[in-house]
Protein backbone atom coordinates (compact mmCIF):
# COMPACT_ATOMS: atom_id res chain seq x y z
CA UNK A 1 0.00 0.00 0.00
CA UNK A 2 1.55 3.27 -1.15
CA UNK A 3 1.02 6.21 1.22
CA UNK A 4 0.41 9.49 -0.64
CA UNK A 5 1.16 12.77 1.16
CA UNK A 6 -1.05 15.73 0.29
CA UNK A 7 -2.36 19.03 1.59
CA UNK A 8 -5.96 19.07 2.76
CA UNK A 9 -7.51 21.74 0.54
CA UNK A 10 -10.24 20.71 -1.90
CA UNK A 11 -7.93 21.20 -4.87
CA UNK A 12 -5.02 19.33 -3.27
CA UNK A 13 -7.33 16.43 -2.42
CA UNK A 14 -8.73 16.41 -5.97
CA UNK A 15 -5.16 16.12 -7.25
CA UNK A 16 -4.24 13.37 -4.80
CA UNK A 17 -7.41 11.41 -5.63
CA UNK A 18 -6.60 11.80 -9.34
CA UNK A 19 -3.17 10.23 -8.78
CA UNK A 20 -4.80 7.53 -6.65
CA UNK A 21 -7.20 6.67 -9.49
CA UNK A 22 -4.34 6.60 -12.02
CA UNK A 23 -2.37 4.22 -9.79
CA UNK A 24 -5.47 2.06 -9.34
CA UNK A 25 -5.73 1.73 -13.15
CA UNK A 26 -2.30 0.09 -13.00
CA UNK A 27 -3.31 -2.19 -10.12
CA UNK A 28 -1.40 -0.20 -7.48
CA UNK A 29 -3.20 0.33 -4.15
CA UNK A 30 -2.72 3.58 -2.20
CA UNK A 31 -4.02 5.64 0.70
CA UNK A 32 -3.89 9.37 1.48
CA UNK A 33 -2.08 11.10 4.34
CA UNK A 34 -3.13 14.74 4.84
CA UNK A 35 -0.33 17.07 5.98
CA UNK A 36 -0.73 20.74 6.94
CA UNK A 37 1.92 23.12 5.56
CA UNK A 38 3.11 26.59 6.53
CA UNK A 39 1.12 28.05 3.65
CA UNK A 40 -2.03 26.43 5.05
CA UNK A 41 -1.42 27.64 8.61
CA UNK A 42 -0.47 31.25 7.83
CA UNK A 43 -3.40 32.78 5.93
CA UNK A 44 -3.02 36.45 6.87
CA UNK A 45 0.26 37.12 5.00
CA UNK A 46 0.94 37.50 1.28
CA UNK A 47 3.34 35.03 -0.35
CA UNK A 48 6.12 37.62 -0.42
CA UNK A 49 5.88 37.98 3.38
CA UNK A 50 6.32 34.26 4.13
CA UNK A 51 9.88 33.19 4.91
CA UNK A 52 11.88 31.09 2.48
CA UNK A 53 10.58 28.93 -0.36
CA UNK A 54 8.36 25.88 -0.42
CA UNK A 55 5.75 27.06 2.06
CA UNK A 56 3.18 24.71 0.50
CA UNK A 57 5.59 21.77 0.25
CA UNK A 58 8.25 21.64 3.00
CA UNK A 59 6.27 19.73 5.63
CA UNK A 60 5.18 17.17 3.03
CA UNK A 61 8.78 16.78 1.84
CA UNK A 62 9.88 16.30 5.46
CA UNK A 63 7.31 13.48 5.80
CA UNK A 64 8.74 11.87 2.65
CA UNK A 65 12.30 12.09 3.90
CA UNK A 66 11.29 10.65 7.28
CA UNK A 67 9.46 7.73 5.64
CA UNK A 68 5.99 8.67 6.91
CA UNK A 69 4.71 8.74 3.31
CA UNK A 70 5.98 7.07 0.14
CA UNK A 71 5.20 9.79 -2.38
CA UNK A 72 3.67 13.26 -2.46
CA UNK A 73 1.38 15.06 -4.89
CA UNK A 74 2.01 18.78 -5.40
CA UNK A 75 0.97 21.53 -7.74
CA UNK A 76 4.16 21.84 -9.78
CA UNK A 77 4.08 25.63 -9.60
CA UNK A 78 4.34 25.41 -5.79
CA UNK A 79 7.52 23.30 -5.85
CA UNK A 80 10.92 25.00 -5.49
CA UNK A 81 13.12 24.24 -8.50
CA UNK A 82 15.87 22.63 -6.39
CA UNK A 83 14.77 19.33 -4.87
CA UNK A 84 15.80 18.57 -1.27
CA UNK A 85 18.65 16.06 -1.18
CA UNK A 86 17.20 12.55 -1.40
CA UNK A 87 13.99 13.52 -3.25
CA UNK A 88 13.15 13.46 -6.97
CA UNK A 89 10.18 14.15 -9.23
CA UNK A 90 9.00 10.77 -10.50
CA UNK A 91 6.08 11.90 -12.69
CA UNK A 92 4.31 14.94 -14.09
CA UNK A 93 0.61 14.84 -14.97
CA UNK A 94 -1.23 15.99 -18.06
CA UNK A 95 -1.43 19.78 -18.29
CA UNK A 96 -4.85 21.29 -17.60
CA UNK A 97 -5.91 24.68 -18.97
CA UNK A 98 -2.81 26.76 -18.33
CA UNK A 99 -4.24 30.27 -18.35
CA UNK A 100 -5.26 32.64 -15.59
CA UNK A 101 -8.91 33.64 -15.35
CA UNK A 102 -10.36 36.94 -14.12
CA UNK A 103 -13.69 36.49 -12.33
CA UNK A 104 -15.71 39.71 -12.16
CA UNK A 105 -18.80 40.53 -10.11
CA UNK A 106 -21.52 40.81 -12.75
CA UNK A 107 -22.48 44.39 -11.67
CA UNK A 108 -18.86 45.63 -11.91
CA UNK A 109 -18.00 44.36 -15.41
CA UNK A 110 -17.40 47.09 -18.00
CA UNK A 111 -17.52 45.74 -21.58
CA UNK A 112 -14.99 47.49 -23.80
CA UNK A 113 -12.65 48.40 -20.93
CA UNK A 114 -9.29 46.62 -20.59
CA UNK A 115 -9.94 43.22 -18.97
CA UNK A 116 -13.61 44.38 -18.75
CA UNK A 117 -12.79 46.35 -15.60
CA UNK A 118 -13.13 50.12 -14.99
CA UNK A 119 -10.42 52.34 -13.51
CA UNK A 120 -10.29 52.00 -9.74
CA UNK A 121 -11.67 48.45 -9.70
CA UNK A 122 -10.39 46.23 -6.89
CA UNK A 123 -8.94 42.89 -7.98
CA UNK A 124 -7.84 40.17 -5.60
CA UNK A 125 -4.50 38.36 -5.92
CA UNK A 126 -1.48 37.75 -3.70
CA UNK A 127 0.73 36.85 -6.68
CA UNK A 128 3.43 39.37 -7.55
CA UNK A 129 3.49 37.93 -11.08
CA UNK A 130 -0.19 38.65 -11.55
CA UNK A 131 0.09 42.10 -9.97
CA UNK A 132 2.93 43.05 -12.34
CA UNK A 133 1.02 41.86 -15.41
CA UNK A 134 -2.20 43.55 -14.29
CA UNK A 135 -0.29 46.79 -13.80
CA UNK A 136 1.07 46.47 -17.34
CA UNK A 137 -2.29 45.68 -18.94
CA UNK A 138 -4.49 47.99 -16.83
CA UNK A 139 -2.61 50.48 -14.59
CA UNK A 140 -5.90 51.80 -13.18
CA UNK A 141 -6.71 48.64 -11.21
CA UNK A 142 -6.23 48.32 -7.43
CA UNK A 143 -4.76 44.89 -6.53
CA UNK A 144 -5.77 43.56 -3.10
CA UNK A 145 -3.94 40.70 -1.34
CA UNK A 146 -6.15 37.67 -0.76
CA UNK A 147 -5.39 34.20 0.59
CA UNK A 148 -7.38 31.03 1.10
CA UNK A 149 -8.44 28.10 -1.04
CA UNK A 150 -9.92 28.48 -4.53
CA UNK A 151 -13.63 28.61 -3.50
CA UNK A 152 -12.86 31.13 -0.73
CA UNK A 153 -11.07 33.46 -3.15
CA UNK A 154 -13.78 33.07 -5.78
CA UNK A 155 -16.42 34.16 -3.23
CA UNK A 156 -14.62 37.50 -2.79
CA UNK A 157 -15.87 38.45 -6.27
CA UNK A 158 -19.17 36.59 -6.02
CA UNK A 159 -20.14 38.48 -2.83
CA UNK A 160 -19.00 41.86 -4.16
CA UNK A 161 -16.37 42.26 -1.43
CA UNK A 162 -14.00 42.78 -4.37
CA UNK A 163 -14.82 43.76 -7.95
CA UNK A 164 -12.79 40.83 -9.34
CA UNK A 165 -10.26 38.11 -8.51
CA UNK A 166 -7.61 36.30 -10.55
CA UNK A 167 -7.39 32.50 -10.32
CA UNK A 168 -5.81 29.68 -12.31
CA UNK A 169 -8.19 28.07 -14.79
CA UNK A 170 -6.91 24.60 -13.85
CA UNK A 171 -8.18 24.80 -10.28
CA UNK A 172 -11.56 26.15 -11.32
CA UNK A 173 -12.01 23.38 -13.87
CA UNK A 174 -10.80 20.57 -11.62
CA UNK A 175 -13.19 21.63 -8.85
CA UNK A 176 -16.03 22.15 -11.38
CA UNK A 177 -17.02 25.40 -9.68
CA UNK A 178 -20.18 27.20 -10.81
CA UNK A 179 -19.10 30.46 -12.49
CA UNK A 180 -22.50 31.31 -13.97
CA UNK A 181 -23.07 34.29 -11.64
CA UNK A 182 -19.73 35.88 -12.60
CA UNK A 183 -18.32 37.50 -15.72
CA UNK A 184 -15.39 35.29 -16.80
CA UNK A 185 -12.40 36.71 -18.69
CA UNK A 186 -10.01 33.99 -19.86
CA UNK A 187 -6.55 35.49 -20.36
CA UNK A 188 -4.25 34.37 -23.16
CA UNK A 189 -1.19 32.64 -21.65
CA UNK A 190 0.89 34.39 -24.30
CA UNK A 191 -0.11 37.79 -22.91
CA UNK A 192 -1.01 37.08 -19.28
CA UNK A 193 1.88 34.64 -18.90
CA UNK A 194 1.28 31.94 -16.24
CA UNK A 195 3.57 30.75 -13.49
CA UNK A 196 6.18 28.13 -14.45
CA UNK A 197 4.52 24.71 -14.23
CA UNK A 198 0.97 26.07 -13.91
CA UNK A 199 -1.74 23.48 -14.52
CA UNK A 200 0.51 20.47 -13.80
CA UNK A 201 0.59 18.03 -10.89
CA UNK A 202 3.92 16.60 -9.75
CA UNK A 203 4.53 13.30 -7.97
CA UNK A 204 7.58 13.40 -5.71
CA UNK A 205 9.34 10.36 -4.22
CA UNK A 206 12.53 9.39 -2.44
CA UNK A 207 15.45 9.00 -4.81
CA UNK A 208 16.45 5.67 -3.28
CA UNK A 209 12.98 4.09 -3.69
CA UNK A 210 13.59 2.63 -7.16
CA UNK A 211 10.47 0.43 -7.16
CA UNK A 212 8.11 3.30 -6.30
CA UNK A 213 9.84 5.51 -8.86
CA UNK A 214 9.19 2.85 -11.50
CA UNK A 215 5.53 2.63 -10.50
CA UNK A 216 5.10 6.41 -10.59
CA UNK A 217 6.79 6.70 -13.98
CA UNK A 218 3.70 5.00 -15.43
CA UNK A 219 1.87 8.30 -14.84
CA UNK A 220 4.45 10.57 -16.50
CA UNK A 221 3.67 12.80 -19.52
CA UNK A 222 6.97 13.33 -21.39
CA UNK A 223 6.04 16.44 -23.44
CA UNK A 224 4.69 18.15 -20.33
CA UNK A 225 8.01 17.29 -18.69
CA UNK A 226 9.98 18.84 -21.55
CA UNK A 227 8.03 22.11 -21.57
CA UNK A 228 7.85 22.57 -17.81
CA UNK A 229 11.57 21.79 -17.56
CA UNK A 230 12.22 24.84 -19.75
CA UNK A 231 9.91 26.98 -17.60
CA UNK A 232 11.39 25.86 -14.30
CA UNK A 233 14.97 26.16 -15.55
CA UNK A 234 14.26 29.81 -16.34
CA UNK A 235 12.85 30.24 -12.83
CA UNK A 236 15.90 28.52 -11.34
CA UNK A 237 18.36 30.64 -13.29
CA UNK A 238 16.50 33.81 -12.29
CA UNK A 239 16.91 32.56 -8.69
CA UNK A 240 13.23 33.12 -8.11
CA UNK A 241 10.44 31.55 -6.13
CA UNK A 242 6.68 32.01 -5.89
CA UNK A 243 7.07 35.68 -4.96
CA UNK A 244 9.12 36.69 -8.04
CA UNK A 245 7.15 38.73 -10.64
CA UNK A 246 8.03 36.16 -13.32
CA UNK A 247 5.83 34.32 -15.79
CA UNK A 248 7.13 31.61 -18.15
CA UNK A 249 5.11 29.46 -20.55
CA UNK A 250 6.51 26.93 -23.05
CA UNK A 251 4.64 25.13 -25.84
CA UNK A 252 5.85 22.38 -28.18
CA UNK A 253 4.26 22.41 -31.64
CA UNK A 254 3.53 19.45 -33.94
CA UNK A 255 6.83 19.95 -35.76
CA UNK A 256 8.79 19.61 -32.53
CA UNK A 257 9.64 23.31 -32.14
CA UNK A 258 9.55 25.00 -28.73
CA UNK A 259 7.95 28.41 -28.18
CA UNK A 260 8.46 30.36 -24.95
CA UNK A 261 6.65 33.45 -23.68
CA UNK A 262 8.00 35.15 -20.56
CA UNK A 263 7.34 38.27 -18.50
CA UNK A 264 9.45 39.75 -15.74
CA UNK A 265 9.43 42.88 -13.60
CA UNK A 266 12.39 43.72 -11.34
CA UNK A 267 9.77 44.93 -8.82
CA UNK A 268 6.00 44.53 -8.64
CA UNK A 269 5.64 48.22 -9.50
CA UNK A 270 8.47 48.14 -12.07
CA UNK A 271 8.21 48.13 -15.85
CA UNK A 272 7.23 44.70 -17.18
CA UNK A 273 9.54 43.08 -19.71
CA UNK A 274 8.12 40.70 -22.30
CA UNK A 275 10.05 38.09 -24.28
CA UNK A 276 9.05 35.54 -26.95
CA UNK A 277 11.66 33.08 -28.22
CA UNK A 278 11.26 30.00 -30.45
CA UNK A 279 13.76 27.35 -31.48
CA UNK A 280 13.86 23.75 -32.68
CA UNK A 281 15.52 22.27 -29.56
CA UNK A 282 15.52 22.91 -25.83
CA UNK A 283 19.31 23.20 -25.76
CA UNK A 284 20.22 26.68 -24.51
CA UNK A 285 16.60 27.84 -24.67
CA UNK A 286 16.18 28.75 -20.97
CA UNK A 287 19.50 30.62 -21.06
CA UNK A 288 18.33 32.67 -24.07
CA UNK A 289 15.09 33.55 -22.27
CA UNK A 290 16.92 34.62 -19.09
CA UNK A 291 19.42 36.71 -21.05
CA UNK A 292 16.59 38.44 -22.90
CA UNK A 293 14.59 39.10 -19.73
CA UNK A 294 17.58 40.64 -17.98
CA UNK A 295 19.15 42.55 -20.84
CA UNK A 296 16.46 43.63 -23.29
CA UNK A 297 15.09 47.16 -23.00
CA UNK A 298 11.81 47.22 -21.12
CA UNK A 299 8.80 47.12 -23.39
Amino acid sequence: MIRIGTRGSRLALWQAHFVQRELDRHGIASELEIIKTQGDRVQHLGFDKLEGKGFFTKEIEDALLEGRVDCAVHSLKDLPTNQPEGLVLAALSYRAAVEDVILIHRDRATPGAPLQLPDGATIGTSSNRRKAILRDLHPGLKPVDIRGNVPTRMKKALSGELDAVVLAAAGLERLELDLSELVVVRCSPREFVPAPGQGVMAVQTREADIEIRKQMSLLHHPIVGECTNVERTVLNQMEGGCSMPLGVYCEKDQLGNYHVWATYAPRVDGVLRRVQISQSTRAGLPERVVEALLSEPAI
